[in-house]
């Protein structure tokens, strides 16, 4: 099998993404997807933590598997600031999944709680990483001549910042909708950086 096959599994990820944020809520009475966190949906002790991880089940997994096949093409890359980028991505994504999975949100306590403390700190590193991935990655796609990825990583950047500045300032009765716009940026870089993988967007194909 050709290794730009595997940039199908980018697509599944966001895929298995959306399907939870989308349909979780369903099995949480009284959940409001514009003042709520997606992170609630999956905490512990949430009604529908059992729905969230059977629907999210191909995230992580087809996620890593995706990123780690566009770092092994892109060995072909010219330019070291975007195979930093995309390296830096992988980073994240390894952070955000062992990170998430080991200190998940508690849904009945507050954020001075040690789990708690753990998640917020894997966020910010997760925020930290993909940003440094998204600019570098922007930067270099725009010296390797790839106009497309260097569209799609500017405005997963926007989006990504758009998060935090609208949760900041904005009521917290759309906080959940501004959260969204940076989980869903990270996600979706994910799956374009597959896309590419998959058309063979990275140079030759590995056997």
């Amino acid at each position: 099998m050709k290794l730009s096959k595997l940039g199908i599994c980018g697509i599944i990820s966001l895929l298995s993404y959306t399907a939870m944020v989308v349909f979780s809520p369903l099995a949480y009475p009284g959940y409001d997807w514009l003042s709520m966190a997606v992170s609630d949906l999956s905490a512990v002790g949430a009604p529908s933590a059992e729905l969230a991880g059977q629907l999210n089940a191909l995230y992580g997994p087809c996620g890593l598997v995706s990123i780690m096949a566009v770092c092994v093409a892109a060995q072909n890359l010219k330019t070291k600031t975007l195979r930093l980028g995309i390296y830096f991505f992988a980073a994240m994504e390894w952070i955000s999944d062992v990170g998430y999975k080991l200190f998940p949100w508690v849904a009945d306590a507050d954020s001075s709680h040690p789990q708690n403390v753990m998640h917020l700190i894997v966020t910010a590193l997760v925020v930290i990483f993909s940003l440094t991935a998204l600019i570098l990655s922007i930067i270099g796609a725009k010296k390797e001549g790839m106009k497309s990825l260097f569209i799609w990583a500017c405005v997963c950047l926007a989006a990504m910042l758009l998060g935090p500045i609208g949760t900041g300032i904005m009521p917290k009765a759309v906080f959940g909708l501004f959260e969204r716009f940076s989980t869903f940026s990270a996600v979706t870089f994910n799956a374009v950086l597959g896309t590419f993988l998959l058309l063979g967007k990275f140079g030759k194909n590995f056997d």
